[in-house]
């Protein structure tokens, strides 16, 4: 028998093989088995599938690249925004004044709005409070302080965590009634008609009278308060009088 037949009786060997050392390698390395234990074409096959897996891992990591940036600059949003209601808000349980508001738009709309909110839901509701309020408190800086105040005890009664029935009754029983009735003792029957340009409450931001009397008047104090003080110049005379005008009196 030829070693071509005896190879084919092996079942290894192709009775083709002319070459049998030859055709036993190749045969030997087609049987070896690769990574996945299937032979070298199925390693191909995985390291396919790996580069698919690490091209799925990128394109789902890709669009996490510039998080930490906007983590960043979230956490300085936060922090201006902290900032800024610290200052409308003072510490300790203190109410915001209005006439000392931060000069910025945002504090200021965020004050008005949180007090709209809260006259909506509580200050208006009492009838008297209704009565009183003219439709320009907008345009009175001495009402929105005093509702703002009023806010804040309210606040102080019931929302805060050392809120007491007293501070409560406090409220029901002083302060509320108190900011009513200076709210109409101070605009009366006011409208927004006094506040166009020819009306009587058309006015520009308060004057204090005779104020340049403050240099004879802290000399006298300081040093000469024994004595008689400075007798008032004809100038300020007329600046009084202008001003008890501009208050509503008429011509002292």
């Amino acid at each position: 028998m030829s070693d071509h037949e005896t190879a084919a009786e092996g079942g290894v060997l192709s009775w083709r093989c002319s070459n049998t050392e030859a055709c036993t390698r190749r045969q030997h390395a087609t049987d070896a088995p690769g990574p996945e234990g299937t032979g070298s074409y199925a390693s191909a096959a995985a390291v396919a599938g790996l580069a698919r897996e690490v091209e799925a891992l990128r394109t789902t990591v890709e669009p996490l690249t510039g998080v930490p940036g906007q983590v960043t600059e979230l956490g300085r949003s936060v922090q201006a925004l902290a900032d800024k209601a610290a200052r409308a808000r003072p510490a300790a349980g203190g109410a915001p004044s209005w006439l000392d508001l931060p000069t910025d738009i945002p504090t200021v709309r965020s004050v008005l709005d949180e007090l709209c909110g809260w006259m909506r839901e509580v200050f208006l509701r009492y009838s008297d409070a209704v009565r009183a309020l003219p439709v320009c408190w907008l345009w009175h800086p001495d009402v929105v302080e005093e509702l703002l105040w009023l806010m804040y005890a309210w606040l102080a009664a019931y929302r805060d965590d050392e809120g007491t029935v007293a501070k409560a009754g406090d409220w029901h029983d002083r302060y509320r009634p108190g900011v009513v009735r200076r709210i109409k003792a101070a605009t009366g029957s006011c409208s927004l008609e006094n506040h166009q340009p020819r009306g009587d409450r058309y006015t520009g931001a308060p004057v204090v009278p005779v104020a340049d009397a403050i240099a004879p008047l802290a000399d006298w104090w300081a040093v000469h308060r024994g004595e008689a003080p400075p007798e008032p110049d004809q100038a300020q005379l007329d600046a009084a009088d202008a001003a008890y005008r501009r208050a509503g009196g008429g011509r002292r």
